[in-house]
């Protein structure tokens, strides 16, 4: 693999692809980064219920994930189950303006999420099939980084609603959150129009054949991948958690806005270098990086006093994500047959999901305690993340797949 291969230019789809992302990620960013603050701040919500929320809205559609992957594969077909999930998505959107309970922010939530279980595997499949293997990291990193840089314009366009209608106040207000959720209901339908007319399916889909509901089909290298993963994911609890940290330590609703814009800065650029670099130094170590500098963050993140360290540490934090989270997504497509990996992506987003229950429900509880039982407190979270971190990456340190596969990452 040499420099002149990754200068190709990406293929339509993966563009297409992307730009829908980006739209996306402008309307559910600015949403999703102040909820937490509006279930806090207004509506009263405690921690621990905060993250069983999240926890369930992020696993409510991991079967999903898995079975629409699947179908994908069964089909020969990845766009139409893309699209449907989109606009699920996009349809649920506008309860969050009329919520005035956390009952009703959790089922916008859930069905958001459904939406996101419906399209992310035959989305992702979708880009593997119409990317040479030699590109296959420039794609996932191009995606994610075309998918920050619409968080980042989503959050410039929240800390300006914030700035406008309430300056300087420490808490976020109710008309500031429903003036933020119209503003994102325009990207968030944009997105599955540019969708639905802009991306064609690609020529292998087409000819996958029918394979069978089943794990074995994966391959022993993909199982081992996806265990070590689910050791990873069990301590990497909801962003809700940072969040509420930054304005524990004392950070206004502006700051925090501020904090994630720069987070995703990082990680759009990230993205796309790391995404470029793993199709030549191999995916395994760019990876191993990332987690090893979650480990780190996550440990500061625990150890912070001021609202200063909070502010720098996730900044860094987003050269994790930026490292990890596209050229993960591009090992996949390296580890499985390609008539599987509908099923393959299912499966990776599907442990993501479901294991975001029980990693956010025992941050919460790690947090503020429930049922009488005293909790160890704010840091407590990101101690037990940082030590979850740290054994998947010795796991993933002795892994070792097919020859094949650890030539190219």
């Amino acid at each position: 693999m040499n420099e002149r291969d990754t200068g190709k230019k990406l293929p339509r789809n993966v563009k297409v692809v992307g730009l829908t992302s980006f739209l996306t990620d402008v309307s559910s960013e600015m949403v999703i980064n102040t909820l937490p603050l509006f279930l806090k701040n207004v509506l009263g919500v405690k921690t621990s219920l905060i993250g069983l929320i999240e926890g369930v809205a992020e696993s409510s559609g991991s079967m999903l994930r898995l079975f629409s992957g699947w179908f994908s594969d069964r089909l020969g077909k990845r766009k139409a189950l893309a699209v449907l999930g989109y606009g699920i998505s996009a349809l649920f959107k506008p309860l969050f303006y009329f919520a005035n309970s956390w009952g009703m922010v959790a089922a916008a939530r859930w069905g958001d999420r459904v939406g996101k279980g419906v399209r992310t595997a035959p989305r992702d499949a979708l880009v593997a099939d119409s990317t040479p293997e030699a590109q296959r990291g420039y794609a996932f990193g191009f995606h994610r980084a075309a998918d920050t840089a619409g968080a980042l314009l989503g959050l410039l366009i929240a800390l300006a609603i914030v700035w406008l209608l309430q300056k300087g106040r420490g808490e976020l207000l109710a008309g500031t959150f429903r003036m933020i959720v119209l503003a994102s209901l325009l990207p968030a339908f944009l997105a599955v129009m540019v969708l639905a007319f802009g991306v064609k399916e690609a020529a292998p889909a087409g000819t996958l054949g029918r394979p069978r509901f089943g794990f074995k089909s994966l391959g022993r290298d993909f199982r081992w991948f996806i265990v070590i993963v689910g050791v990873f994911e069990l301590g990497n609890s909801s962003d809700a958690f940072i969040i509420l940290r930054a304005q524990e330590r004392g950070l206004p609703v502006t700051g925090i806005l501020a904090m994630l814009i720069a987070f995703n800065l990082v990680y759009t650029v990230l993205s796309y270098l790391a995404g470029k670099r793993s199709d030549r130094i191999g995916r395994r170590r760019v990876v191993m990086a990332g987690w090893a500098l979650y480990a780190l963050t996550y440990l500061g993140l625990g150890l912070a006093r001021t609202s200063g360290h909070i502010v720098a540490l996730f900044v860094l934090y987003g050269a994790y994500y930026g490292l990890t989270y596209g050229t993960a997504k591009a090992l996949v497509a390296d580890l499985v047959p390609a008539a599987s990996r509908g099923m393959a992506y299912g499966t990776y987003s599907a442990v993501l999901g479901l294991t975001d229950l029980p990693a956010s429900f025992i941050a919460g509880i790690l947090w503020s305690g429930a049922g009488g039982w005293a909790g160890f407190g704010p840091s407590a979270p990101f101690y037990f993340g940082a030590a979850m971190a740290l054994l998947a990456l010795l796991l993933f340190a002795v892994w070792r797949p097919a020859a094949a596969v650890t030539s190219r990452g």
